[in-house]
């Protein structure tokens, strides 16, 4: 796969429509061209402590945040045109259609790729399929896991790799 918006969203809590942060990787050409972040103020807009376990983001984080609406009209020109990547897709897809909805915005049918769904048919010999354990199998280090932007850099490189 040579041209793809990798995206990753982090939850304030277990409803889809929580999210709190969004990163976005642009490939084109088999080459990262560009990459978007943002925090974002979660609706429903309360942390569930296993979520900031997870991520480590607080209400604190997201209080004077932009709300979805707002970064998707960034997010929007990005990615228009270019089908998405995510490990797990079904979590990116159902927390992206949640937020549409709770928005009453328009949702287009974004084609998603998922690449934990390819690393378990492509790499079955891996201890597990987690993103972090994948991303080393093709050889990039991630470091910041839970981290959109660093998630969705990893999540690029993979489907650089096995896509």
């Amino acid at each position: 796969m040579q041209d793809f918006a990798a995206i990753d969203f982090e939850t304030a809590n277990f409803e889809r429509s929580s999210v709190c942060s969004v990163g976005i990787v642009i490939v084109r050409g088999g080459e990262i061209v560009d990459s978007f972040c943002s925090l974002i103020q979660p609706e429903p807009n309360y942390y569930q402590w296993r979520c900031t376990q997870v991520h480590g983001l607080t209400r604190a984080d997201t209080d004077e945040a932009p709300v979805f609406s707002e970064v998707w009209k960034q997010v929007e020109p990005l990615i228009e045109g270019l089908p998405l990547v995510a490990h797990n897709a079904p979590f990116d897809k159902g927390c992206l259609r949640a937020c549409l909805m709770t928005y009453q915005m328009d949702y287009l049918d974004y084609e998603f790729f998922d690449t934990l769904k390819a690393a378990r048919r492509i790499l079955p010999h891996l201890p597990n399929h987690q993103l972090q354990t994948v991303a080393a199998a093709c050889g990039y280090d991630l470091t910041n896991h839970h981290h959109a932007l660093a998630d969705a850099e990893a999540c690029a490189w993979i489907a650089k790799e096995i896509l």
